[in-house]
Parts: structure tokens; C-alpha cells; sequence
């Protein structure tokens, strides 16, 4: 179906440059945000539900000597390069 809608000039400008870089279409990324939008309606109640996060429950943490508020820190420890 076809539809007219009147967009905010930048928001339109962002979504056709993701758009081009991800090679689709701005009708698909259009699609997209609002089947996410309506997924996360509960039905009935008109409240946003939210997300479920995934949590990790296991045992341990960092190795010794990596500091969690240092990304470089964070970064050799993953092997990454910075």
C-alpha cells in the first residue's frame, strides 16, 4: 500500500544513508523500525514492554590486572587491536 508521510528533514536524511549502507531500501528499513515498534507493544494496555536482556549467571569476572573502566585495559585483554 501506498502512503504519504511528512518527515522530520534530518531523520529522513539519516535513515536514507543507513539505508544505502546496509543496501536496502528506505520502505525496508521503514518496514523494520515499525514492526520493532509494534513488537514491543503489549497488546491491550498501550504500555512499551521491555526488552529482555540477556544476563549472564555463571561464576568468575575479570582476570587479575584488567580494569573494567579502562577500555584500552579492556581491549588488550580481548586481543584487540587499538
Amino acid at each position: 500500500m501506498k502512503t504519504t508521510l511528512d518527515l522530520d528533514d534530518e531523520l529522513l536524511v539519516r535513515a536514507k544513508a543507513l539505508a544505502a549502507r546496509e543496501g536496502r531500501s528506505l520502505t525496508g528499513l521503514i518496514e523494520d523500525g515499525l514492526r520493532l515498534r509494534l513488537r514491543l507493544r503489549r497488546q491491550g494496555t498501550g504500555k512499551v514492554a521491555e526488552p529482555e536482556i540477556a544476563v549472564y549467571a555463571g561464576r568468575g569476572g575479570l582476570v587479575q590486572g584488567v580494569d573494567p573502566l579502562s577500555n584500552r585495559s579492556l581491549a588488550d585483554a580481548a586481543d584487540v587491536d587499538t
